[in-house]
């Protein structure tokens, strides 16, 4: 039954992601040509320009929402932190991804004619040295860590993460958000080479968050913090799923204002199908005033997104934004405000995680690591 659930769900999902931005296209009596392109080489959506009213609109809700966050976390405790277990030795294989991630950073930012054939490929490499060593920093706090107490689930990630990338890869069709610039491939080779890079994704961000929750310092601030418990949740999650939906029926028609529901709907859908399957879901702890598992999933992906705009900045191959209204200050090649949409999109991956592999993507997650 579980398997008929799981498999229930993610049919769901997949329908809703991939069937209804072309569904809205053709509706709005638009041709939808231009955005099934494979490789996708034409920018074919107009962004507005910038706007000083949304950007100080956007940027006073952004703050409303994240700064009773940030002063919760600078707060000093009331009673002394917990200690810390011991730390164990760093693992061999921690210095080898430290070392692998170096050794690529250094090819992806050179310009030297040795290394011009490996530069279009070192986002990878990069990649799989930084999640070996901030699994490996883990290991050293707690002496436990996905890789090497649950390998088989967290090497699934892998394959997960790029199914999980390219459905982002095919909504920026309808709101052309990022492009990519460098290198032209074929179809095939672009695949190929899209894909192993979008592998990296998922357990990044899970191992990142999985070094944060090794703290006490996490616990000791936010749980517990707020209990909040929504009303009637099977009925909320069905209007939230149909909202949800709706907003990806249209982000093709309205771009300039939609364009955040590429990063929303999806993470809403998934939530809304676990509520209404009882499934643990991100918000699982919250009634209880628990809110670590949302603060360490968030904190992760706007940490790996800092390393994502750093190293792609000098990257020979790179991507590069054209963001409505918003297209200004830019920290490497993203707009200031655009950082913000790391924080639902590490929600994002939290629920992605639970969907596909639960063991990995639990809330229960949360006091693993820590010090009691």
């Amino acid at each position: 039954m579980k398997d008929l659930n799981w498999l229930i769900k993610l049919t769901i999902i997949a329908a809703m992601l991939l069937g209804l931005p072309p569904l809205g296209i053709l509706a709005a009596g638009r041709p939808i040509g231009p955005y099934l392109q494979f490789p996708p080489k034409t920018l074919h959506i107009q962004q507005a320009p910038f706007s000083w009213f949304v950007f100080f609109l956007l940027s006073a809700f952004l703050l409303s929402v994240i700064c009773p966050f940030v002063v919760r976390g600078l707060r000093p405790r009331g009673k002394p932190e917990r200690r810390e277990r011991p730390l164990h030795p760093l693992p061999l294989w921690g210095w080898a991804g430290l070392a692998l991630g170096i050794l690529a950073w250094v090819t992806a930012w050179t310009r030297l004619p040795l290394f011009s054939a490996l530069q279009p490929h070192t986002f990878t490499p990069i990649w799989y040295g930084y999640i070996l060593f901030v699994s490996s920093l883990a290991f050293r706090k707690t002496g436990r860590c996905m890789l090497m107490n649950q390998p088989r689930p967290f090497l699934l990630l892998f394959p997960g993460s790029a199914l999980f990338w390219w459905f982002f890869e095919f909504l920026n069709r309808f709101v052309h958000n990022w492009y990519y610039v460098g290198k032209e491939f074929g179809p095939w080779e672009y695949f190929w080479y899209a894909t192993l890079p979008f592998s990296t994704v998922l357990p990044a961000v899970l191992s990142t968050r999985e070094l944060i929750l090794a703290s006490s310092w996490l616990r000791g601030r936010f749980s517990p913090f707020l209990p909040l418990k929504l009303p009637r949740p099977p009925q909320a999650a069905i209007i939230i799923m149909l909202l949800a939906g709706l907003g990806l029926a249209m982000i093709g028609i309205y771009p300039d204002y939609l364009f955040p529901l590429l990063w929303v709907s999806p993470f809403l859908i998934i939530l809304s199908l676990q509520v209404l399957f009882g499934d643990q879901n991100v918000f699982s702890l919250v009634p209880k005033g628990d809110w670590t598992f949302i603060v360490s999933s968030a904190l992760a992906a706007l940490i790996c997104g800092f390393f994502w705009e750093m190293w792609n900045f000098y990257s020979f191959a790179k991507w590069k934004y054209t963001i409505p209204f918003v297209q200004r200050f830019h920290v490497f090649e993203m707009p200031l405000l655009g950082y913000a949409g790391y924080l639902p999109f590490g929600l994002e991956c939290a629920a992605v995680a639970q969907l596909l592999f639960p063991s990995l993507g639990s809330s229960r997650d949360t006091s693993q690591g820590i010090v009691e």
